[in-house]
């Protein structure tokens, strides 16, 4: 499988495959039209208290990557869901945040890959 990270706010491409919304909270100024999703998986995201604490900190990146590695390894059927949407296609995991090297979605990529 092959999994991609982008903004949702860019446009679908036909190098996408499936499109996996990975945050908690639904991106400001897109509706559900313009998303294009095939899932949006919440469970998947990172807790409210987590989110905050990291507040997209460039210094506090490995130790959020720590903490959210931690709170996936605890949430076994979020993470399997998101696998069986993925499957053996290409995917695409999109996130609303401003930082594109450090957000959610590039550390989930990071997490599905290691195994």
């Amino acid at each position: 499988m092959a999994i991609k990270v982008r903004r949702i706010y860019g446009d679908k491409t036909g190098h996408d495959g499936i499109r996996i919304l990975v945050d908690r909270i639904w991106p400001r100024g897109v509706s559900k039209d313009e998303a294009q999703l095939d899932h949006w998986i919440k469970d998947v995201a990172p807790s409210s208290a987590l989110r905050k604490w990291f507040g997209h900190d460039p210094d506090k990146w490995d130790e959020f990557k720590r903490r959210y590695f931690k709170e996936l390894d605890a949430a076994p059927d979020a993470v399997a869901e998101l696998r069986d949407a993925i499957g053996k296609r290409s995917a695409t995991l999109l996130f609303a945040a401003k930082d594109e090297a450090h957000n959610n979605a590039v550390a989930l990529k990071a997490y599905l890959e290691k195994d």
